[in-house]
């Protein structure tokens, strides 16, 4: 297998689906120069033309508006909005239109929208994670890849698809390496993986959070403790019968990620766990999870509003005393 950048993930399955089919086409701010914020179609301009990577004005409802439109056209447009934080400019097109076209018209719409989220030293506009808050929403499918074999695997079933689809990719993650399979390899929506085999504590996360999780699961291995890692790779839907499963044989389960607590994807995952397997269970699921504040640019303020190692080692020493 080939080793690439998060990143460069992305732009090779693009790449390889861009040659497939010519209805596929990006656009977003910044594309055709810097090659987006995150080099995620870096050098694809030149490769397919300024017809398919196409810049835009800053104007988010109008690069969904757009997308909406030629993807009920039969094309298969990204809109890739850098931050996610920027979804905001463009609610009505993704919630009241793209997520609704095919209960109110039963029409495909293939649209993907990717931008990156979670914390990083970006200040509190561009540092918000709304996984929860795009799960929500019937109609959508939300991808949040943490390995580079999971963006291009991920990135292929998309645009294979016939639904919109929200595909976030985390800032801290842009750089880092791992191996990606060939063209002829999807990864499906709904499947998690485990990241680390365990057998006392079970943790549930996605993205990012996989990191830091798995640190402390072989942090733990001193202890005496055996972590296991479940990795998501998709919030919507999510794989509850590999969830359910595994905490079942483990019985004490953690969920976490870097979202605030309320009305995150760790609360829906810990109460569905709690209703499904509560005689089952050798202790209360814990949940691991951001303050409820705006993320600061201080480093500081970052790292104090955000849980580290020391706090996913702390959760798992406290659920093995019950």
């Amino acid at each position: 297998m080939t080793v690439v950048t998060y990143s460069e993930a992305w732009r090779s399955g693009l790449r390889e689906e861009m040659n497939k089919d010519a209805s596929i086409f990006v656009m977003g701010t910044d594309l055709q120069e810097r090659g987006g914020h995150f080099s995620q179609v870096k050098g694809l301009a030149e490769e397919f033309g300024p017809e398919r990577i196409r810049d835009t004005p800053i104007s988010e409802s109008a690069m969904v508006a757009a997308g909406v439109g030629s993807a009920m056209l039969g094309a298969r447009p990204i809109i890739d909005l850098n931050f996610m934080d920027f979804a905001y400019g463009a609610m009505d097109e993704i919630i009241n239109q793209a997520a609704k076209i095919r209960y109110m018209f039963g029409a495909d719409l293939p649209l993907i929208i990717r931008a990156t989220a979670g914390i990083a030293l970006f200040g509190p506009q561009h540092n918000n994670s709304f996984e929860s808050l795009f799960a929500a929403i019937p109609g959508l499918s939300v991808a949040v890849p943490y390995r580079p074999y999971d963006v291009k695997g991920l990135l292929k079933t998309s645009l294979r698809g016939s639904d919109p689809v929200i595909f976030i990719m985390h800032k801290k993650l842009t750089g880092a390496k791992g191996e990606i399979a060939g063209e002829d390899v999807f990864i499906p929506f709904g499947k998690a993986r485990i990241a680390a085999e365990g057998s006392d504590v079970l943790i549930v996360t996605y993205g990012y959070s996989v990191e830091v999780a798995s640190k402390a699961a072989e942090l733990m291995k001193t202890e005496g403790v055996s972590v296991e890692v479940m990795d998501l790779r998709t919030v919507y839907p999510i794989d509850y019968e590999m969830v359910l499963q595994r905490a079942q044989d483990i019985g004490r389960v953690i969920v976490a990620d870097e979202a605030p607590l309320f009305g995150s994807i760790t609360g829906e995952i810990a109460s569905t766990i709690s209703e499904k397997l509560h005689s089952s269970l050798k202790a209360p699921v814990l949940r691991i999870g951001a303050k409820r504040v705006p993320i600061g640019a201080n480093p500081q303020l970052v790292s104090a509003s955000i849980p580290n190692v020391e706090d996913y080692q702390a959760a798992i020493r406290k659920v093995l005393t019950f």
